[in-house]
């Protein structure tokens, strides 16, 4: 969807999920490029480094998408800034992650998830449209939504039932907004990443760390996917790599409704993502050793 070459500037972009990782990599890199970014963090200490780390126009602001309070104070901080324009970019980057088997897992972490990573995600989107372009009282051209999903959104792994329900969920949802915005209009964009070096990872593995699932009989299997998913963590693509394709998902003039910027793309993504399912169940099943142990 073009952008209008009249667009006044600075331009301003919302980054959910600011604190670190991708969201951090974005706010920053937006910044320096000339972008006035407000980046949502939980913590003052969070938004105080990043503000630190930052040479450009960066603004951490409050936020916790699972409250609607915490989000029409940061609409109003938002709409003072903007005054009569509209929000070029709302970023929805922020998530958490989990382990764990299906069948077992705690029915609060799958609710956990589903709060951040969808009804937060679509929360922050309601709050911010009329300032992205439905509210005919603001100038300028319509904005972007930029919503970070995954290959999880894709391709579903064993021990992350719930991230990647949630994932997909956000596919379907980048799929309806821009349909359905295309009437103001604002687009709708996916950014789906492989393994990219970010604590998210370190942060299920903390999750993890009392052991809940040791005495299960996925306790071997969930053991081998931890220590992939951890180094995939450390050895994935740095979160500047991501934050360089959300600025294009913002600012090309024709972007694609979804970007898939994964490390060794042909084996990671281009391959698995056409293979039968089936296929894929022998390879999850012989890459984690999943058999019911004796």
């Amino acid at each position: 969807m073009p952008q209008d070459k009249t667009e006044t500037f600075p331009r301003t972009v919302l980054v959910t999920g600011a604190s670190t990782g991708i969201g951090a990599a974005t706010a920053t890199h937006l910044s320096q490029l000339g972008w006035r970014v407000f980046a949502s963090v939980r913590k003052q200490a969070d938004g105080d480094a990043l503000k630190a780390g930052s040479t450009g126009d960066l603004r951490p602001i409050l936020l916790d998408v699972t409250q609607p309070d915490s989000l029409e104070a940061a609409v109003k901080t938002v709409a003072k800034a903007l005054g009569r324009q509209r929000l070029a970019g709302l970023v929805n980057n922020a998530g958490i992650a989990r382990m764990g088997p299906l069948a077992i897992q705690p029915l609060a972490d799958f609710e956990a998830h589903f709060a951040v990573n969808v009804f937060g995600l679509l929360r922050a989107t309601q709050a911010f449209v009329p300032l992205l372009g439905s509210d005919p009282a603001r100038t300028g051209p319509p904005g972007r939504i930029v919503n970070i999903t995954s290959v999880g959104g894709r391709i579903s792994a064993p021990f992350l039932g719930a991230y990647t329900a949630t994932k997909h969920a956000v596919e379907a949802m980048t799929d309806t907004l821009r349909r359905e915005l295309v009437i103001y209009g604002i687009d709708a964009i996916a950014v789906g990443p492989g393994a990219v070096r970010t604590p998210i990872w370190d942060k299920a593995e903390a999750d993890n760390v009392d052991q809940p699932y040791a005495a299960s009989d996925w306790a071997a299997p969930l053991k081998q996917f931890e220590k992939v998913m951890l180094n995939g963590g450390h050895t994935g693509l740095p979160a500047s790599d991501v934050a360089k394709v959300i600025q294009t998902a913002l600012e090309d003039p024709s972007p694609r409704a979804r970007y898939a910027p994964v490390p060794n793309k042909l084996t990671n993504w281009s391959i698995p993502s056409r293979l039968p399912k089936r296929t894929l169940d022998g390879i999850f099943r012989k890459r984690f050793g999943m058999r019911k142990p004796d």
